[in-house]
C-alpha cells in the first residue's frame, strides 16, 4: 500500500502524430535523472507503442495481470535511465470491459507497487475515445501535447471541450511540440487559448516547447530515447527543462495522491459511476 503521494500525469493529445509517446518517454527519463522513481503506463491499449519506440519487449502485458496470471511487477520492463514500463495489451480493449473481479485485481496490482514509485506517467492513445477520456480524468495532472497544425489545435480544443463539459475538468497543461523557435511555441499556445478563452471556462497553463529536431527522428529510427542517445541535442535539452518544471509541480494531497485513488477513479469512469 502506497503511503506517500504519487504524481499521476496523463500525457495526451487530440490527434495522433503529435509526438505524445516521445514526450512521455523523454519526460520520464528526465524525471528519473532528477532522482524520481518513474513508471510509464502504456495506456494505448489497442495499439501499444512504447515498447516499439524503445526497442524493448515483454512476453506479458497488463492483460496477463488482469487474468491473474502474474503480478504487475512481473510484466514491468526496465527502460532507459532506470524508468520502468508497464506494457499495454496490443489489439484489445480489455480495460473498457472489466468485470468486478478484474476491477479489484487492477486496483490491487497498482497498490502492490507500494512506496516504490514517485511518478506514474500514463501515455494515452490519441483521440477522444471513452478509454482515453477515462485515463485523463483519473489522473491528477493533464499534459496535452500540441503541434502547430490546424488539425492538432482543433482536436486539442475538442478534447479540452469534452473534458470540461462532460467531466468538469478545468485545468490543462500544454506542451508545444516540434516547433521551430521558442517564440513559435508561445504563438501556438496563444492560438489555442484564443479559442478556449472565448468559448470555454478553462485554464490553460503553458509548460514549454520542444523544438523540431532531427535528433528525435534519428533516435526513433534507432528505437532509443533522444534524451539518452543525443543528450546535447536541442530536443534533449528541452525535455530536461520540461522535467524540471514538472518536478516542481506541487505533490497531490492524500487521498488523491495515492495510486489506489487513480485506479479507483479509472474504474469508476469505465463503469460510469
Amino acid at each position: 500500500m502506497a503511503n506517500h503521494p504519487v504524481q499521476v500525469i496523463a500525457v495526451s493529445g487530440g490527434k495522433g502524430g503529435v509526438g505524445k509517446s516521445n514526450v512521455s518517454v523523454n519526460l520520464a527519463i528526465g524525471l528519473a535523472e532528477l532522482g524520481r522513481r518513474v513508471v510509464v503506463l502504456d495506456a494505448d491499449l489497442g495499439l501499444a507503442n512504447i515498447d516499439i519506440l524503445l526497442g524493448i519487449s515483454s512476453a506479458r502485458t497488463i492483460e496477463n495481470v488482469l487474468a491473474g496470471e502474474c503480478d504487475l511487477r512481473d510484466i514491468m520492463v526496465r527502460g532507459p535511465g532506470g524508468i520502468r514500463i508497464v506494457p499495454a495489451a496490443s489489439g484489445t480493449q480489455k480495460l473498457s470491459q472489466l468485470n468486478n473481479r478484474e476491477h479489484a485485481g487492477l486496483i490491487q496490482a497498482f497498490s502492490e507497487l507500494g512506496d516504490d514509485i514517485d511518478v506514474l506517467i500514463v501515455d494515452t492513445a490519441a483521440g477522444i475515445s471513452d478509454t482515453v477520456l477515462s485515463f485523463v480524468c483519473a489522473a491528477q495532472e493533464v499534459l496535452l501535447v500540441v503541434t502547430d497544425e490546424p488539425t492538432s489545435i482543433t482536436d486539442a480544443y475538442a478534447q479540452i471541450k469534452l473534458l470540461s463539459r462532460d467531466y468538469g475538468m478545468f485545468r490543462f497543461r500544454i506542451v508545444a511540440n516540434m516547433v521551430r523557435t521558442p517564440q513559435d511555441g508561445h504563438a501556438l499556445f496563444a492560438k489555442l487559448t484564443k479559442v478556449t478563452d472565448r468559448f470555454l471556462d478553462v485554464a490553460l497553463q503553458y509548460v514549454g516547447a520542444v523544438p523540431q529536431d532531427d535528433a528525435v527522428k534519428r533516435a526513433v529510427q534507432r528505437q532509443k530515447a533522444v534524451i539518452e542517445t543525443y543528450p546535447r541535442s536541442r530536443a534533449a535539452i528541452a525535455f530536461r527543462a520540461l522535467a524540471k518544471k514538472v518536478d516542481a509541480w506541487p505533490l497531490p494531497t492524500t487521498p488523491r495522491g495515492h495510486l489506489e485513488f487513480f485506479v479507483d477513479r479509472l474504474v469508476q469512469q469505465q463503469v460510469g459511476v
